[in-house]
């Protein structure tokens, strides 16, 4: 019932849930519909919120013959083995085989360095009737998925073994009687072994066994879903904020690591550490864990892997010069958010590795795990020594490229400086302040005033050097040329170093308002919906940034909307208090509203329900979106919503709302589960205003402060928050 790889005129429907899909298609008077999902629950009974579930993918397909003459069906299932990266690379490895026991077929790759061991499966309730592990049968000598040879004969081979292009084909025979129903169940999955396999063969045949997994699958996202749930004036963001961000952030960005964009399954060091913020709320256990494991990705003289595979750990050491420095900002947000400091005290591992050489820009190698292990609070102060490095203008050194990759030549000499990074390391010199005095201690109090000496004069290093006259520069090249400046003939102004310059709290605020008053200028394009990274995009200079410039001009990083950055823009205007250009802004780059239409989505050709990681500027192709779902704007676009927008600010076990909204909303309410307590917090907005916290009462009574005491008592409290001038920022306890 899927409208590919074989197309009829037959209408066809696509549902999408959290943690399921659902295929429909009627034809030939016979209903089709194709359930698929994969188990999620917690069974493991740990306790943990960051779920669980079988090594499988589930596809459950209903049949009902609507006709008034009885059917004979054939039904076939078909995938490829890879069992690896690539199968133009692994299939001479993969030898498949017929297990009598259970009546499925098995594949292995001995080769394989990590997984030799491991067995996958593909299996089927009726028992098939026949099958084939054999793809040139199935699709035949130049053949296609579109019309393969095998639905031309009335079996297969029944063939298993090496030496073929191998797949795994099974037909499953069906007659039905009119107005008959009947349910297939196919099962593809791994385990550790033949055994493991058999045993989630035999559980997961059984239909009843497949409805409690898809009931489990549903409660668990529900309940994940569900801790913070908002109702606004508009429903796309309801949609967005209670369902869909969080689900492509955790699915896709934290779980898969994979998309049909990039399907890699590496860990990004900087990637999936500022992912986890997101789930912070809903699974700070999968946030957790996240820092530890990327805390034992770090080699011991400060830096770390810029990705890595699991479970060998192969990966690339490289000159990218923030990715360190986000373990200690992610780690100090963590620790904001949730007060767990506990977390400071866990032990990591360090790697041991070659050191870069003076003319590797890169290297790629599977490094060892060294005996040496510290604290996660001694492996943030290796990266804040290792990053804090100064050129001669006293910016950090932008090295091999920062947040944008793109830009790897800039500063390919090793001289080239980074004001984003500048400012981004003002941030996380503050969390570094912030984290060391969590210890307590002489050795601490010194640890936070060098700190924030450094944080001082960077920030006048700064101002000194990289104010522009009407904005701030994006960085120097080696040879010391300025990269975003007004006499620019390309790139002259770059969203991230205007954004930052107000998140990092330390611009000079006249300056910080003129900038990001700028980069609204010149960056956003209201009628076509999108915040662009930088403009105008690299073409014909003769300058060259890095690889960013081999994209078309007005693509991805070069110049496009590059989602995850331009993101940054609302959320400083937040912080400057305005509501109105922050939420407009994220709404232009909702991908709800690039399709409201059918023109409009004809348009746009990619996911309404999923961020997408860029959308072109390219003439002739304005508006159109480009890489979805795995994308890291999913979970900043998620934070900037929750926290900057609608003010929910969560510090342990108090919660304090302060929204910077729309003047148009006359309010807007979400619910809090804290533990096993909800919270309904109402926010009414009578005087139509930006921001602005008049009175708070729980309870039906009025509070003092801008905060409250959470208690987990099981009962349902009522806070009710009224915007207004004349804010109190007085917190008292409740």
């Amino acid at each position: 019932p899927t409208a590919s790889p074989i197309r009829e005129l037959d209408a066809y429907r696509a549902r999408h849930g959290q943690g399921y899909s659902v295929f429909e298609h009627n034809s030939h008077a016979i209903e089709q519909e194709l359930l698929t999902f994969v188990p999620v629950d917690d069974n493991d009974n740990s306790g943990d919120d960051s779920g669980d579930g079988a090594p499988l993918r589930i596809q459950k397909l209903r049949l009902r013959n609507v006709s008034t003459r009885a059917r004979r069906l054939s039904v076939m299932f078909y995938a490829e083995w890879v069992l690896g990266a690539q199968r133009e690379e692994t299939q001479q490895h993969v030898i498949s085989s017929w297990d009598s026991e259970t009546q499925a077929l098995l594949a292995r790759n001995a080769w394989h360095p990590d997984f030799a061991g491991r067995v996958a499966f593909a299996a089927c309730s009726p028992i098939p009737s026949s099958y084939t592990a054999d793809r040139g049968e199935f699709i035949g000598r130049n053949g296609s998925l579109a019309a393969p040879a095998a639905l031309t004969r009335t079996r297969l081979s029944r063939s298993s073994g090496a030496g073929f292009d191998p797949c795994a084909a099974l037909q499953v025979r069906i007659e039905l009687d009119p107005g008959q129903e009947v349910e297939v169940i196919f099962l593809l999955g791994q385990g550790e072994s033949p055994g493991a396999v058999r045993e989630l063969i035999r559980r997961y045949r059984d239909a009843q066994a497949v409805a409690q997994a898809l009931a489990a699958t549903r409660a668990w996202w529900d309940k994940t879903l569900g801790v913070i749930e908002v109702k606004t004036p508009d429903l796309g963001i309801d949609f967005l904020l209670n369902r869909w961000l969080l689900y492509q952030d955790l699915s896709c960005r934290i779980w898969g690591r994979s998309a049909f964009y990039q399907s890699g399954g590496a860990y990004g060091f900087r990637d999936q550490l500022q992912d986890v913020l997101a789930v912070v709320y809903a699974a700070p256990r999968i946030a957790r864990a996240q820092i530890l494991r990327a805390a034992s990705r770090q080699f011991r003289e400060g830096d770390v892997q810029h990705w890595w595979h699991p479970p060998s750990g192969a990966g690339v050491r490289t000159r990218i010069s923030d990715d360190l420095l986000w373990l200690p900002y992610v780690t100090a947000q963590y620790v904001r958010i949730t007060g767990d400091s506990g977390i400071l005290d866990e032990a990591a591992p360090f790697l041991d590795g070659a050191v870069l050489e003076a003319d590797e820009h890169d290297k790629y190698f599977v490094p060892s795990q060294s005996a040496e292990t510290a604290s996660l609070l001694e492996h943030c102060r290796r990266a804040v020594e290792k990053g804090a490095t100064e050129g001669v203008h006293g910016l950090p050194l932008i090295g091999g490229g920062d947040w944008n990759d793109g830009m790897n030549r800039v500063g390919a000499g090793g001289v080239g400086e980074s004001v984003w990074l500048a400012w981004f390391l003002v941030h996380v010199l503050h969390d570094w302040a912030y984290l060391s005095g969590l210890r307590g201690g002489k050795d601490a109090k010194t640890e936070v005033k060098t700190a924030n000496a450094r944080a001082a004069r960077l920030t006048q290093a700064i101002e000194q050097h990289a104010w522009d006259g009407g904005w701030y520069l994006r960085a120097f090249y080696d040879d010391g040329a300025p990269l975003g400046s007004a006499r620019s003939d390309e790139a002259k102004i770059d969203a991230l170093a205007q954004s930052w310059a107000v998140i990092s709290g330390a611009a000079e605020p006249g300056r910080a308002l003129i900038a990001l008053n700028a980069a609204g200028q010149h960056l956003v394009r209201p009628a076509e919906r999108m915040v662009l990274l930088f403009t105008p995009p690299f073409d014909k200079s003769p300058r060259d940034p890095g690889y960013l410039k081999s994209y078309p001009p007005g693509v991805r990083e070069n110049g496009g909307q590059y989602t995850h950055g331009s993101l940054w823009l609302p959320m400083a205007f937040a912080r400057l208090g305005d509501g109105d250009k922050a939420s407009a802004l994220l709404q232009m780059m909702s991908p709800i509203e690039h399709a409201r239409t059918p023109a409009d989505a004809a348009h746009y050709k990619v996911e309404p329900y999923a961020v997408a990681a860029d959308v072109y500027a390219l003439d002739g192709k304005i508006g159109r979106g480009g890489w979805t779902w795995y994308t890291g704007s999913a979970g900043w676009m998620y934070r900037i919503w929750i926290e900057e927008v609608l003010g929910f600010k969560l510090a342990g076990d108090r919660l304090s709302i302060d929204p910077v909204i729309s003047s148009a909303w006359p309010g807007f309410s979400l619910r809090y589960r804290y533990r096993e307590t909800d919270y309904a917090i109402v926010i009414e907005n009578p005087q139509r205003i930006c921001r602005g916290v008049a009175s708070i009462r729980l309870d039906g009574r009025l509070l003092r402060g801008d905060s409250i005491k959470l208690i987990d008592d099981r009962a349902r409290h009522a806070l009710i928050v009224q915007m207004g001038l004349g804010v109190s920022k007085k917190s008292v306890e409740s």
